[in-house]
């Protein structure tokens, strides 16, 4: 096995670009990519100029209108090397996002294997008939079926914190259904996504199907912006999402976009603490809270929250802080000092509003790498700050309730709909489920992804839907064919 990473010197990547299967230098502005963990210089690179965005849809527009992606069992056939690919080097992949997202190594599951299986799902379900058959019309004069068709060219941008996950299921999805791709990774974690295209290449997508580019700003606008571009699939912020839909707009172009969640976890009345507690703050800790369906509001019984603190304390110190190499290590670093120090304002400011710290909280004892403690808070309401806006650190805050009505009012009270958890009595648990707006609820720690479930978000969570027949739906169009008799 041909090892896909090759480094002039130790510790440092290139970032290249893929564009009609050739292997470019970035020709746009200069970027660095810093690591979270030991602050120190990782890759330098230059972005995808206009021009090179330019050829990288020209190249998928090309191949899309050939015809040479429009055999499903050919798709399936490459997706599967691709994912094959993806896992056989999975250990090289999981060293280069510890360098660039300082994500930790018991993650690899997370970033490596679930995209793979995901693409696997989408090559199979890509093969699947889906012409519905309508019959006569009410005249008897016509016959009708409905055929669902690629939607085109696709461009999709990834997000940072789980860059092949997000990047690797949006392009499976789009690939599977007939259509090309461009994707384009994050400024701030291109190095994982720039080897995928080392991978796309072995597993033998014909030239234009997938091209790979990196940039900031300046990519992403003339990628979205871009009049070849047919569908644009987007994972980040909310702010940066409408930026995105804005900009796909123009072209009357429609999106998929994933935005974030401010997800309640729902502590119902009986339920035992001591059975969930670990695994409540370990999931929002995890891969330095940097996770959009986090359980970042924690519902409690007015009665009971001396309790639960008191519980939350007692796991709070198994939750490791450290190297994201050891395998112990729960909580990595953020991935830049300025997000330290929005999660640090953030956390000062809702003390000096009168919000008080329960566990954790602070820096850990490290001499490099932009480190955090996870911090569990209280003493606020659902209208603090702290409790309404996506903070993407390893914090989250306790709040009260005095009836089951109450916490389902307070998990609505949100602009974020995207997750949501329950934990108590399964029955009591179903029942409460419609009552949610959120797009996915997990009772009682649910089960980890899987690819045959859509992700939604509701509210500013997002636009459409990815995963499953949904996601897959959101890269074809459906075309009605009538048929006269006579």
């Amino acid at each position: 096995m041909t090892n896909i990473i090759s480094a002039s010197v130790a510790n440092a990547y290139s970032v290249d670009l893929l564009i009609n299967n050739q292997v470019l230098s970035g020709e746009g502005e200069s970027l660095s990519v810093i690591s979270p963990t030991t602050e120190a210089v990782v890759a330098e690179f230059r972005g995808a100029s206009p021009a090179q965005v330019d050829a990288a849809v020209q190249a998928a527009r090309t191949a899309f209108d050939s015809g040479v992606w429009n055999d499903p069992l050919q798709r399936r056939a490459v997706l599967f090397k691709f994912a094959d690919l993806i896992e056989a080097h999975r250990d090289e992949l999981m060293e280069a996002l510890m360098s660039e997202v300082g994500s930790p190594v018991n993650l690899k599951a997370n970033h490596i294997d679930t995209p793979a299986n995901f693409i696997r799902w989408f090559a199979e379900a890509g093969t699947r008939e889906r012409t519905v058959n309508l019959g006569y019309n009410n005249t008897h004069t016509a016959v009708s079926s409905v055929a669902y068709r690629p939607v085109g060219v696709v461009a999709a941008i990834t997000a940072f914190n789980y860059p092949i996950l997000i990047g690797g299921s949006k392009i499976g999805a789009a690939l599977a259904a007939g259509c090309t791709a461009v994707l384009l990774s994050s400024p701030q974690a291109p190095i994982a996504v720039a080897l995928l295209g080392k991978l796309v290449l072995q597993a033998g997508f014909p030239p234009g199907v997938v091209n790979i580019i990196s940039g900031a700003a300046e990519a992403g606008r003339a990628l979205t912006e871009h009049p070849g571009v047919d569908k644009v699939s987007f994972t980040g912020s909310v702010n940066v999402g409408r930026t995105v839909m804005q900009q796909a707009a123009a072209g009357l172009r429609s999106v998929v976009l994933e935005l974030g969640g401010k997800s309640a976890a729902i502590m119902l009345p009986g339920v035992d603490y001591d059975k969930y507690v670990f695994w409540l703050h370990a999931r929002y800790a995890r891969n330095a809270g940097q996770g959009c369906g986090s359980p970042t509001r924690i519902l409690v019984e007015e009665s009971r929250y001396d309790e639960f603190v008191e519980a939350s304390r007692k796991v709070y110190g198994q939750i490791k802080v450290g190297d994201p190499r050891d395998p112990s290590t729960i909580v990595g670093p953020v991935i830049s000092s300025a997000q330290r120090d929005r999660i640090e304002a953030g956390l000062e400011r809702a003390v000096a509003a009168g919000a008080q710290i329960l566990a954790g909280g602070g820096r850990p004892p490290m001499d490099k790498g932009w480190f955090t403690n996870p911090t569990l808070v209280g003493n606020l309401d659902n209208q603090a700050p702290l409790a309404r806006n996506e903070i993407f650190g390893p914090v989250s805050v306790v709040l009260t309730y005095r009836t089951v009505d109450e916490a389902i009012q307070i998990a609505n009270d949100s602009e974020l709909g995207l997750k949501a958890y329950l934990f108590g009595a399964k029955d009591q648990c179903l029942k409460l489920v419609p009552r949610l707006r959120v797009g996915t609820v997990q009772i009682n720690g649910g089960s980890p992804l899987r690819p045959d479930a859509p992700m939604t978000g509701y509210k500013h969570s997002g636009v459409g839907a990815e995963w499953g027949e949904d996601g897959l739906r959101e890269f074809m169009l459906p075309q009605h064919i009538d048929c006269a008799l006579n």
